[in-house]
């Protein structure tokens, strides 16, 4: 079992910029693939950003690519999703998630490989 909480979220002019937080508790965190996953109001939960275990593969979303950055640090069992030049669609709840993975530089990009999940964090960005 893996607990995860967010943490970062908030009210920010576009342009402006974010980091969130993912910590993780309970099993082994190198052991899983982690994501960033957000909905927006009346829309569907959609995939934002992962990471490999290792931390040596990432993946985007087309339309947050070159804006954010996924990173990991294993010690301190935290996932972090850094959003610059933010824009009013990137508004959503974030939540991030853990994918059981036995290959370290494999990435998950579909919520059903994706075990636990945290409570999400509000991200508002205004115009």
């Amino acid at each position: 079992q893996v607990q995860l909480v967010e943490s970062g979220g908030g009210l920010v002019q576009a342009g402006g910029s974010l980091r969130l937080s993912c910590a993780a508790s309970g099993r082994t965190f190198s052991s899983y693939a982690m994501g960033w996953f957000r909905q927006a109001p009346g829309k569907d939960r959609e995939f934002v950003a992962a990471i490999s275990r290792s931390g040596g593969s990432t993946e985007y979303t087309d339309s947050v690519k070159g804006r954010f950055t996924i990173s990991n640090d294993n010690a301190k069992n935290t996932v972090y999703l850094q959003m610059n030049s933010l824009k009013p669609e990137d508004t959503a709840v974030y939540y991030c998630a853990a994918a059981p993975s036995l290959l370290s530089i494999v990435v998950r990009t579909t919520e059903d490989e994706y075990h636990y999940w945290g409570q999400g964090t509000q991200v508002t960005v205004s115009s």
